[in-house]
């Protein structure tokens, strides 16, 4: 079964309406699960997370951009924030958000002379260019993994 049909499927399972676009998978995509494109009506959908998490959670997914899809076409408030696409999605059981696949980790460890303050970073930052957001003091490198 391609993405399209199951989508199809699942789209007439549980909104009880056509699906009559097509559907697609987008490696770029990382933090999101889809995305809908209102110009020509496809969804793409990120397959990371389709095998880092179980059928169920995956279709919760499908049925969030399927709430995009139809209350687009129906004219109604279909994004995040209309109060048409929270109703719609919590009647279909559709995830508001995207569940993380990873935890994000600090690589370094920045720490202020004079307060103290410890700041965590993912990247390396230039010291001599940056100072504490507290207290103004100087950043030393504690550790980085």
């Amino acid at each position: 079964m391609t993405l399209t049909d199951y989508v199809k499927q699942v789209s007439l399972e549980d909104f009880g309406l056509a699906f009559e676009h097509h559907a697609f998978w987008n490696q770029r995509l990382r933090t999101t699960g889809g995305r809908f494109f209102p110009k020509d009506g496809h969804l793409d959908f990120n397959p990371k997370m389709y095998e880092a998490l179980d059928d169920l959670t995956f279709r919760k997914i499908v049925r969030h951009e399927l709430c995009h899809y139809h209350l687009y076409y129906a004219g109604k408030g279909y994004k995040h924030g209309d109060a048409d696409f929270k109703q719609l999605l919590s009647q279909v059981d559709g995830l508001r958000y995207a569940p993380k696949l990873e935890e994000w980790r600090p690589r370094y460890y920045y720490q202020c002379q004079s307060c103290g303050q410890i700041y965590p970073r993912k990247r390396r930052m230039n010291t001599s260019k940056f100072r504490c957001g507290k207290c103004r003091g100087k950043l030393v490198l504690l550790e980085s993994s």
